[in-house]
């Protein structure tokens, strides 16, 4: 296949494909510019299966450098910059111990700062202290446009909610079977206006950059995410489709004080975590065209989708498997995924979560008549309380149930007696107070006593990992230093 800007370029060059502040790059000039960055980094001496982390908060340079490194005949690792200067080191040495090419641009320095010394950093835009700019290089032969499908295309290191982070090895393969089934579930055309409000280092950001690519669709890449930016854009008919995670759909809401979603917007895909049902009532009462969708790292983001018409028709479902994607429940609950989608593998593991090809997602689900599927917790995450098996997500849903809990997260904390204890950290609905008697008298109502909270503490908000996702290690700490 050739590469899929050049692919587009040929096809429709003077399509839009990128919007950055006032400015829109055409198909053409993408390519173009691709091609420049990608002879500067073989000028810097990035060589066909190096290893080019990408320190981007987004915007048009993550685009560029995205699509420039594979041109270059590397693999690209974006990394996030908000992760704390030992883990992005341990990351790049799990991946390049002898030290690796690192981009950034200015809104990065602090996080390149630390680098510099170890690796080679370059900058695409103001030089910053330690890094040095890519130089101009003068037009070399043309890069090769072909590319070998079985190839590493990007690294990307998955969250880290349930343990320690991993890298994921997504090839060429996984990348193009992830947009072709996406594009057939979602109907997606080149008329189409993505906002890419996720980050590259989480697989939903990085996924949409190459999807829209593929599928010749303009990109808006504002940079670090901004929910009035995103309203505005939305009442002006500017964006046709936003990927979000459900905190951000959250804001999206409140900047947009809960008018109705015009007929313009066609497609608010969400993901990365739970989608709590009361958050999916209110987008849905406000017009909200919402498709929810159930993915993972491993399975190049997207398993099973559910388009805005099913999620109206059977809220809480995430539909059917994408094509060619195989879902089927493992006798303890557990969703197991085969597929194209399914990564090549953890980098530096010889032990992989792969069994005839299967993946051991470590998620909990159930598949009903219709063939649509229903993700109802985290294997690990599963509480043991004097016997009971208590699964985190049931306990949550009874908690949002609550008129005045708006969000929640549950752990189990260890306890002599019992050996786990359920523990809640909540967050009330904005304006009201949350009464923990009457809360616990709800719990009563609807839990047996081995599932009801034991501990029970009012938060502002929940803490979050980079990608969005509730960091429940957090979450347990904060619940921990609240009993002392």
């Amino acid at each position: 296949m050739r590469d899929p800007v050049r692919q587009t370029a040929a096809r429709t060059p003077e399509a839009p494909a990128l919007r950055a502040m006032s400015d829109t790059w055409s198909y053409a000039r993408l390519d173009n510019e691709v091609d420049r960055l990608a002879q500067q980094l073989v000028g810097a001496g990035v060589r066909s299966g190096d290893r080019v982390a990408l320190l981007f908060t987004g915007g048009p340079e993550a685009v560029l450098a995205t699509h420039a490194v594979p041109r270059a005949g590397a693999t690209v690792v974006p990394l996030h910059p908000a992760w704390p200067e030992p883990e992005l080191e341990r990351c790049i040495r799990a991946l390049a111990p002898g030290g690796a090419v690192v981009l950034c641009t200015a809104d990065t320095e602090a996080a390149a700062r630390g680098l510099a010394d170890r690796h080679a950093v370059f900058t695409l835009s103001t030089p910053v202290e330690g890094a040095r700019p890519l130089a101009a290089t003068a037009r070399a032969a043309p890069l090769a446009d072909s590319i070998d499908l079985s190839l590493t295309h990007s690294v990307l290191w998955t969250s880290g909610t349930g343990g320690r982070p991993r890298g994921v090895e997504l090839t060429w393969d996984n990348q193009l079977a992830s947009a072709a089934a996406v594009s057939d579930r979602l109907a997606l055309d080149p008329a189409d206006t993505w906002y890419a409000a996720l980050a590259l280092a989480h697989v939903g950001g990085i996924c949409l950059v190459v999807r829209a690519a593929i599928t010749g669709s303009c990109l808006i890449a504002p940079g670090s995410f901004n929910a009035e930016d995103l309203a505005r854009r939305i009442d002006t008919a500017e964006v046709t489709h936003v990927s979000l995670v459900p905190t951000m759909l959250r804001w999206l809401l409140d900047a947009r004080a809960d008018r109705a979603a015009p007929p313009t917007l066609r497609t608010v895909l969400l993901g990365g975590a739970p989608m709590p049902a009361e958050l999916l009532d209110r987008a849905l009462d406000l017009a909200y065209p919402i498709s929810v969708t159930y993915g993972l790292t491993e399975a190049t983001s997207q398993v099973a989708t559910a388009t805005p018409d099913l999620v109206r028709r059977k809220p809480g479902t995430v539909g059917a498997p994408l094509e060619g994607v195989e879902v089927r429940i493992a006798q303890d609950g557990e969703i197991l995924v085969r597929g194209p989608t399914v990564m090549r593998g953890y980098v530096g593991e010889t032990t992989q979560p792969l069994s005839d090809g299967w993946l051991h997602t470590g998620d909990l689900g159930r598949i009903d008549g219709d063939g649509h599927l229903w993700v109802t917790g985290r294997l690990d995450e599963r509480i043991i309380s004097g016997g009971v098996t208590v699964d985190p997500a049931e306990v949550e849903r009874v908690l949002i149930d609550h008129a005045d809990v708006r969000e929640a997260a549950v752990v189990g904390l260890d306890d002599r007696e019992w050996g786990e204890v359920v523990a809640a950290a909540i967050v009330p609905v904005r304006g009201r107070q949350v009464v923990l008697a009457a809360l616990d008298d709800h719990c009563r109502a609807a839990l047996a006593p081995a599932k009801r909270p034991r501990r029970l503490a009012v938060v502002g908000d929940l803490p979050r990992n980079a990608n969005g996702k509730v960091d429940r290690h957090a979450v347990r700490a904060l619940l921990l230093r609240s009993r002392r």
